[in-house]
């Protein structure tokens, strides 16, 4: 389905229309969101996809700035299109517009090139401000994703499993304790984390310092980092 136009009023700063291809293997669903997007400014929907096969398909013939891509479609999902889009036609970009947020799809479509990922409750307005953004050159994330992926990205590093024999004669509770120190977490908030007080923290840091020989808090996460109390930075757990 090809040939659909929205109002010719410029987009954001000033940008001509951007020419949008909707990818999504729902007809109503796919039929509404074209008809949306034709009431928005500074949109011109130029084709619909069924699925991924035609939304690269549509992709080589039409070049359009923008595709909006569901994730969930036969003979070719969302993430592959994507992928297959941004290596052969860099100059389109990608936006998710899917029902599903969950960690495996996001990660998934961002890998494979997408600049932009909303879910179908977004509102019009955050659709066009999607647009705008990939088209600027800068990622069009939903509020709910942005917070998604700063939450992952800035975790603290995950404990690891711990040795059947804790080390240098350390208890379970000093090896906790000195895995928050390795987070990076003051006294007053390993104490708050553990639900004791900040002297009892005190005497754990103190003992710990002593039966492992490190004079300083970085001593310390080296020191955890080198007996496997913790995992480095960078590694993930399955």
């Amino acid at each position: 389905m090809s040939g659909v136009t929205g109002p010719e009023a410029t987009g954001g700063a000033g940008r001509p229309p951007a020419r949008l291809v909707v990818a999504d293997d729902q007809a109503v669903v796919r039929e509404g969101i074209v008809m949306l997007l034709g009431l928005l400014p500074g949109i011109e929907v130029v084709g619909a996809a069924r699925d991924g096969e035609e939304a690269v398909a549509l992709v080589a013939g039409l070049a359009p700035d923008v595709v909006l891509m569901d994730l969930r479609m036969p003979r070719c999902d969302g993430v592959e299109a994507t992928r297959r889009i941004r290596r052969d036609h860099p100059g389109t970009q990608v936006v998710v517009l899917t029902t599903y947020a969950d960690d495996e799809s996001l990660f998934a479509a961002l890998q494979a090139g997408a600049r932009g990922y909303l879910t179908k409750d977004a509102q019009g307005e955050e659709i066009v401000r999607a647009v705008d953004d990939v088209l600027a050159g800068q990622a069009g994330l939903a509020p709910a994703v942005q917070r998604r992926l700063l939450e992952r990205f800035t975790a603290p590093p995950p404990l690891a499993a711990a040795p059947a024999e804790l080390p240098d004669g350390l208890t379970a509770r000093e090896a906790e304790v000195l895995g928050l120190v390795a987070e990076g977490l003051s006294n007053k908030e390993i104490a708050a984390r553990l639900h004791i007080g900040a002297a009892t923290v005190k005497t754990h840091i103190n003992n710990l310092f002593a039966k492992t020989g490190v004079r300083d808090r970085a001593q310390a996460v080296r020191y955890a980092y080198q007996r496997g109390l913790i995992e480095p930075p960078g590694t993930s757990v399955t």
